[in-house]
């Protein structure tokens, strides 16, 4: 019988901020119980860190220079109410074709908000700009009908979870996407019961006083952050974390009361990290400018947790939501479309306790014309706009602070990963969705980094 498969993706939830990543004073006892009896994927990233395209990555299986979406989308006419994955196989569609019933509830962002996307049978999307109160009325699109909710979004985008698991038709296995936004900008407003657990905290576990030395502040970073009230946004931050964790085991308790837990694949993940002062940014991958590829942008927490996946395990291969599109058509019992070449790779064999020991030793991230490979050591990335390249010592200087790429010792490491990214690139991309072609991606905002000064 296939699984049902409820997936979290979390916006703006840095790898981090979770006690199963070692991080001992943010409270998230409900990820921690996932991650205990379940898997964690320790080198989890994602192929690009801002949301829209890293969304459409998850949902489509493709890089971004094979889907086409770069940047976030803005709710101008020509963005928010084009499908950005026309002609291409979703997620939802595929296991809607297996006779899942599938559901939505939270944060869409790949085009119009208040339409059903194709593949899902229900629809509670947030509905309007981003980012969006944390606690005040939000408009939410509940199957064709526009409704104002009250209520920290947290909590309602879990309302809607519980009201989809409730009324689906039980006969059916199910998909459902919960896309929780409670950690994204402004980091204000969250519950004050949550917020006073942090706001006597330290923070020491966080870097202080970083400061970026390869480019300029930028959007986030620069304009809704004062850093001299620093804590009480980290406070904020951990708060936002806590309120999620808390639905997930709301929704943990109604699989329970359900008898549906040994038929459920959860999944807990983020589109992409988060820094919140780390390096000296609030903010992702366009936190700065030029953009930047630090770890803690790229890094996502992944958790999974169910049937056939064993308990109690670490596992430290690459993975990202290439690999995790593949992974949940695997546990459905289906297989990739062949239509494209597809980047990812089910990891579900790991997941089952067997090894797999021609796994892949590199990671590889985009974001328009910015690419970047890590392995296990060295990460390097390119700035294809300019040809600048830089290299960094990952074992040595983890905060990525020295740029060894003009070092002769290194000349030919940094030959070989460029090699290595142009081959792969060439292979997960087409001609007319490259983030490099000439005069760079498609536009989705006035801020696209592409068309304003890089710093």
């Amino acid at each position: 019988m296939p699984k049902n498969v409820l997936v979290f993706l979390t916006d703006d939830h840095g790898q981090w901020a979770l006690g199963s990543s070692g991080n001992d004073h943010i409270q998230t006892p409900n990820l921690d119980y996932l991650a205990d009896t379940g898997a964690v994927m320790q080198n989890a990233f994602t192929p690009i860190p801002v949301c829209s395209p890293a969304r459409a990555c998850f949902l489509s299986g493709r890089t971004a220079s094979q889907h086409g979406v770069h940047d976030y989308l803005d709710n101008q006419p020509d963005h928010f109410e084009r499908d950005w994955l026309e002609g291409q196989a979703t997620l939802p569609e595929l296991l809607q074709n297996r006779g899942y019933e599938t559901g939505l509830v939270g944060k869409w962002h790949l085009g119009n908000d208040t339409k059903t996307a194709r593949g899902f049978d229900h629809w509670g999307a947030l509905a309007g700009d981003y980012p969006i109160d944390a606690t005040g009325p939000a408009r939410y699109c509940v199957d064709g009908e526009l409704e104002t909710i009250a209520g920290p979004k947290a909590s309602v985008i879990t309302d809607g979870a519980v009201k989809f698991l409730r009324n689906r038709n039980k006969e059916n296995p199910f998909f459902l996407f919960v896309g929780h936004v409670s950690t994204h900008s402004p980091w204000d407003g969250h519950p004050r019961r949550l917020v006073e657990r942090y706001t006597s905290h330290d923070f020491t576990e966080v870097p202080q006083h970083e400061k970026y030395s390869f480019g300029v502040q930028n959007l986030e970073s620069r304009e809704l952050i004062d850093r001299a009230n620093s804590r009480t946004a980290l406070a904020q931050y951990y708060a936002s974390v806590s309120s999620i964790d808390e639905g997930v085991g709301r929704l943990i308790d109604e699989l329970d009361s359900e008898s549906l837990r040994d038929e459920t694949v959860i999944i807990y993940t983020s589109d992409h990290g988060l820094n919140c002062g780390h390096h000296g940014i609030w903010g992702k991958g366009n936190g700065t400018l030029p953009l930047n590829m630090v770890e803690e942008s790229i890094r996502v927490p992944l958790i999974l947790n169910g049937p056939d996946i064993l308990g109690e395990q670490r596992h430290n291969e690459f993975v990202d939501h290439l690999d995790l599109f593949a992974t949940v058509l695997d546990l459905a019992n289906l297989e990739l479309p062949r239509e494209i070449d597809y980047a990812g790779r089910s990891f579900a064999e790991i997941l089952a306790g067997r090894t797999s020991g021609d796994w892949r030793q590199m990671q590889f991230c985009e974001y328009g014309n910015v690419q970047m490979v890590r392995d296990e050591r060295y990460k390097l990335v390119i700035w294809n706009d300019t040809g600048k390249y830089r290299l960094f010592d990952l074992k040595e200087d983890p905060r990525e602070e020295r740029d060894l790429a003009a070092k002769p010792e290194h000349r030919n490491r940094c030959k070989d990963m460029l090699n290595e990214i142009s081959c792969y690139y060439d292979r997960y991309s087409l001609s007319e969705n490259s983030g490099t072609r000439p005069g760079g991606p498609e536009p989705t905002n006035v801020t696209s980094p592409w068309i304003c000064e890089t710093g």
